[in-house]
């Protein structure tokens, strides 16, 4: 078990608020169980029942409820229901296979106890807010990520509609429609929620790294989230051969070609960051055909991952360029060809600085360190800055990662942290 999260000097916690928030991230766990952890599966049976499940409390607790376009679920305090424009606030529901069930959900769950935390002391907030539980944000099910988010601002493309779920083989597009989306207008690009509706969009996450718990502090604002480009499976195609009996003159070894490229990319990572540039790489899937290797086989095949990630959209695009030239050059060295596939690409995005201004200013309000740091991983957050909504981020410390059975996340923390949001939904915007 993790250690008690100590509480900041003067920091005090509503008892019931603790409570709730530990039934509803107990009872949506319960939901959703896997073999480990949890699986809410974009598009799925599961994701509709959890966006269900927060429906009805929501109306329990005398919140409005609807869905929109994307079929993404909205809750607003009732006198704000029919406001033409909004601070929006949010996070997906989804989760990757076997998760931890805090990623995505903490930021939903947020979001609607600042509505309820309104609703309960008839509070008025400076500016209607819109609540939004968003379906299919992780990328593990189709490849494509953040798809809830870019059918909303009108950018989810022909390729991403095309991809194919890990499990069924069925297009993303089928299972969209099959939850009841009208692909009409996402097919022609056209927005289903208007970006000059919304006033801003707030997002709390777990921190999906070791920076909060390395200083000891429950949370921070974002200032700007990693874009990336990824290949789901990269192909490295050789020739098959007996491991005793074929010279390294004859081998057209595929592992060892991609074991080539990846080392030539560490290297240029690790120059990358001597030169104070930012760039993270990974190849988190690796595999030959189960039903032919062998410990004495010479495999004819190769295929993995590449998630390149950086703040600097220079040097995504330089990456981008280094892994073309690599590959090609690898592949006439050792006689093997190199076949990326479909490449999923998201902008570097900029959080508002006015925005992270007003929620440095509400941590101080309440007694808290201010800190602000960037985001490694990728969020709907970037989607909306890019797409001209002035965008920011809390981030709430958390245990060993995300995408894990393991996350950590202490309901003490999170508290705070939907706490920081809703003391600026609280004051700020009055003026303006």
């Amino acid at each position: 078990m993790p250690a008690p999260a100590t509480l900041p000097a003067g920091i005090t916690l509503d008892a019931e608020e603790r409570a709730l928030a530990a039934r509803l991230f107990a009872e949506i766990a319960a939901l959703s169980p896997d073999r480990a952890g949890v699986s809410r599966p974009a598009f799925s049976e599961v994701e509709s029942a959890t966006l269900a499940y927060l429906e009805r409390e929501a109306a329990r607790a005398g919140l409005t409820t609807s869905y929109d376009a994307g079929r993404n679920l909205i809750i607003v305090l009732p006198e704000d229901a029919e406001a033409a424009h909004y601070v929006l606030v949010g996070s997906h529901v989804d989760s990757v296979p076997m998760g931890g069930n805090f990623d995505g959900l903490a930021g939903v769950i947020a979001g609607l106890m600042c509505l309820m935390r309104a609703r309960a002391r008839g509070e008025r907030l400076a500016r209607p807010v819109r609540v939004i539980a968003m379906r299919g944000e992780e990328s593990a099910w189709f490849g494509p990520c953040y798809i809830a988010s870019k059918a909303l601002m009108g950018v989810l493309g022909e390729a991403e509609r095309a991809a194919a779920h890990r499990g069924d083989g069925r297009s993303l597009e089928a299972h969209m429609e099959s939850v009841g989306i009208d692909m009409t207008p996402v097919r022609a690009g056209r927005p289903l929620m208007q970006s000059s509706d919304i006033i801003e969009y707030i997002e709390l996450h777990i921190e999906q790294g070791p920076l909060l718990i390395g200083k000891d502090l429950p949370a921070a604002i974002v200032s700007g989230i990693r874009g990336n480009f990824r290949h789901g499976a990269v192909r490295c195609i050789g020739a098959e051969g007996h491991s005793g009996a074929v010279p390294r003159a004859f081998r057209r070894d595929p592992v060892l070609a991609m074991a080539d490229l990846l080392t030539r990319l560490d290297e240029t990572w690790l120059s990358i960051l001597q030169k104070g540039d930012d760039l993270v790489l990974t190849a988190g899937i690796v595999h030959t055909d189960p039903g032919k290797n062998a410990m004495t086989r010479i495999p004819d095949e190769v295929t993995f991952s590449l998630d390149i990630r950086s703040q600097s959209p220079e040097t995504l695009a330089g990456m981008r360029d280094l892994v073309a030239q690599e590959m090609a050059q690898i592949g006439r060295e050792r006689r093997v060809r190199f076949e990326p596939g479909p490449v999923n690409t998201t902008a570097p995005a900029l959080m508002d600085g006015r925005v992270v201004a007003g929620l440095v200013g509400a941590m101080e309000r309440l007694g808290l360190e201010p800190m602000v740091m960037a985001s490694g991983g990728g969020h709907d957050a970037a989607v909306f800055a890019n797409a001209g909504v002035p965008s920011a981020m809390v981030f709430v410390r958390n245990r060993n990662g995300s995408h894990n059975p393991d996350e950590a996340m202490e309901i003490d923390d999170f508290l705070i942290g939907m706490s920081i949001i809703h003391e600026y939904l609280s004051h700020d915007g009055l003026e303006g």
